[in-house]
């Protein structure tokens, strides 16, 4: 078998105007890859031709690589239109009083309110408050009820001084049955949101002067 010059030249032509196609350009198109294709069985050794079984697999992994490409537009189109529709429930918060996985909350008007939520009963409840710099504030005990408890700090040291409003304040608990196994699931706080931060992927609302992912908001008591 005899292969031109001319047929030569015009296949190293295709192959260079296909490559500065291709690195002009951050994805392949469904004309990329014909040329590379053709580029392909013009060039392949005659003695060594492709099998009809590889060529029909590199048909198909073409016929899909066009596919993912339009799935992920629409995955990407599908991923923006849902943050948007979060960022527009996320608001509907503002304003109304929420209970929140966290365990964190200013101290306004005296108080802080708090909450707990027990797998089963616990024989031995204990709860600390620490301030932002980390100390332990105050210490005492609390229900061990199966389910949700609630807990209000007055805002008084362990000495008894009241505390000044605005500072950050964060509970801890610690909750076990008679055997000794701990049945804490997670803590909450229950306060106002007064705003939304939509700066990230998953906007944060502040309940309590505290910023609260709305993925952990778990109830809206009014």
């Amino acid at each position: 078998m005899t292969v031109s010059a001319t047929s030569s030249a015009s296949t190293a032509t295709t192959t260079t105007t296909s490559s500065s196609s291709t690195s002009s350009n951050s994805t392949l198109t469904s004309s990329d890859f014909l040329s590379l294709l053709v580029s392909e069985l013009q060039n392949q050794n005659p003695l060594e031709a492709t099998s009809t079984t590889d060529l029909v697999n590199q048909l198909t992994s073409y016929a899909n690589f066009t596919s993912q490409q339009s799935i992920n537009s629409n995955l990407n189109s599908l991923a923006s239109s849902f943050s948007s529709l979060v960022t527009l429930n996320s608001v509907n918060y503002i304003g109304h009083t929420v209970e929140a996985k966290t365990d964190t909350s200013t101290l306004s008007n005296g108080s802080a309110t708090f909450g707990y939520s027990l797998s089963s009963a616990a024989s031995d409840v204990s709860i600390s408050v620490k301030d932002s710099s980390g100390n332990t504030v105050w210490t005492g005990t609390g229900s061990g009820n199966a389910g949700s408890n609630s807990f209000t700090w007055d805002g008084k040291d362990s000495s008894g001084t009241q505390l000044s409003d605005g500072g950050q304040y964060t509970i801890s608990v610690t909750a076990t049955n008679s055997s000794g196994n701990s049945v804490l699931n997670y803590t909450t706080v229950t306060g106002t949101v007064t705003g939304i931060d939509t700066s990230t992927s998953t906007p944060s609302l502040t309940v309590n002067g505290v910023s609260v992912s709305a993925a952990n908001i778990i109830g809206v008591t009014s």
